[in-house]
């Protein structure tokens, strides 16, 4: 085997935004091995400054045009926190619902299109079309059914109109609730051909584990997406919960050179994030069918395998469906009702957590006395998985080179690590370097 390696993907594919692979191998002996984030940061916390807080949601739903509804659903929690409005049970039973839609669109676009070409040896989901025609059909049906779902709720699935601090600046109706009803349960066969489809192809998942921290939302009340408090698992299942407030303590942001995002720690090197962390917190709380599903695939926490984050996606699939159809007969049940706005009650700090696809959201806001925004903070997702990436890398290099893989394997194995977190590495640059002459 040639002792002389050097990997370099610029631009990685099949992810949003731009991240480098750079691996350099002199003499059997790892010289370099990195994940790059070269995008320049993008200063939204910046933007919000000087805004009224019935604005500042629209603004930050602007940072990422695929978790807009989670950035949506953090902002004006964070707002509501801050202006002490607490809302109506409908309220959260509705953004519940259209959190399970921006999850279920989400997961679908990854698993059917990002990741699959990698599992069927093909560098896009194109060449699928002719060779897996149904399967490519089914993703499509899928992702129709998420964006009537979310546009339903939210106005659009991307950047929302209706939610609003307080409340909902319009409500779907019962008639809504009720075709929408009709089409998730029209849905279990493509959810069924989903499970067969990760069934058949399971066996090419790589295998790889290193154990590290999982840090997610948790909540007596669900699978924890909505609402909840900051649970930080670690490897042997011991486990410390934060309340949202706290979020500092377990973020800890810090930079590091090769990357214009921040990276962040808690007790370990690094954390994860994202469905994995979720299904490895709180399992027990998920849908009962969506638990068959982990059984059918032999899948249980505590999983350390990264590349695994795909499968958990599949079964947050399943659990958004069942779970939203559960809540969609707790609206109707009640009755959906015309709810003016929760003003506010106070003008101060105040901080939100959501689960958006990519794993745990953090957005904070100080108000003035006349409900201007005086600072901004937000922490994504991937912004928190950088470091575990990194850290993957590090582990599954040597690993690779053991194994005697050759350069392309390596390669293609350290883009499909990446893919599996399904970054969105856009969203996380916030650091600019200062040069001071």
């Amino acid at each position: 085997m040639n002792k002389d390696m050097h990997v370099h993907v610029h631009h990685v594919t099949r992810v949003e935004g731009h991240g480098n692979i750079d691996v350099n191998i002199k003499d059997g002996k790892i010289e370099k091995c990195l994940w790059q984030v070269p995008e320049s940061p993008r200063f939204f916390e910046a933007m919000v400054r000087g805004r009224h807080y019935s604005e500042v949601a629209r603004i930050t739903s602007r940072i990422c045009g695929i978790c807009s509804i989670g950035h949506t659903l953090a902002s004006v929690k964070a707002s509501e926190a801050a202006l002490g409005i607490e809302v109506t049970p409908q309220t959260k039973k509705l953004r519940r619902l259209l959190k399970h839609a921006e999850n279920f669109d989400s997961h679908v676009l990854h698993v059917y299109i990002l990741v699959a070409p990698d599992l069927l040896g093909v560098p896009s989901v194109f060449p699928l079309v002719e060779t897996h025609g149904e399967v490519v059909k089914c993703a499509l049906r899928l992702k129709r059914l998420s964006h009537e779902w979310g546009s339903l709720i939210a106005g659009r699935t991307t950047h929302p109109t209706t939610v609003i601090p307080g409340g909902f600046s319009r409500l779907p109706t019962r008639k809504d609730l009720e075709q929408l009803k009709q089409k998730m349960v029209a849905a279990v066969p493509d959810l069924e051909a989903t499970l067969n489809t990760v069934t058949a192809l399971a066996s090419k998942i790589p295998v790889f584990t290193r154990p590290t921290e999982y840090v997610a939302l948790s909540s007596s009340e669900e699978y924890g997406l909505y609402d909840g408090v900051v649970s930080c698992m670690l490897p042997d299942g011991k486990k410390q919960d934060y309340p949202v407030s706290d979020y500092r303590k377990v973020t800890n942001e810090y930079v590091v050179p090769q990357s214009t995002a921040k990276y962040t720690k808690h007790k370990l090197g690094s954390y994860a994030a994202g469905a994995l962390a979720r299904f490895n917190n709180n399992y027990d709380m998920l849908h009962p069918e969506a638990k068959k599903v982990a059984a059918s695939l032999g899948f249980k926490p505590i999983c350390t395998n990264p590349y695994m984050n795909s499968v958990a996606q599949v079964i947050e699939i399943v659990n958004d469906v069942h779970c939203s159809l559960k809540l969609i007969d707790e609206l109707l049940a009640a009755g959906i009702k015309d709810e003016p706005l929760v003003k506010p009650a106070k003008y101060s700090r105040g901080a939100s957590a959501v689960e958006v696809p990519r794993g745990i959201l953090f957005h904070e806001y100080e108000y003035d006395r006349d409900g201007m925004c005086l600072a901004g903070n937000c922490i994504i997702p991937t912004n928190q998985n950088h470091a575990n990436i990194q850290l993957d890398f590090e582990k599954l290099v040597p690993e690779l080179l053991a194994a005697e893989k050759n350069e392309k394997e390596i390669e293609l194995a350290l883009e499909m690590l990446v893919r599996a977190y399904d970054p969105c590495i856009s969203c996380s640059t916030h650091y600019l370097k200062v040069n001071f002459v």
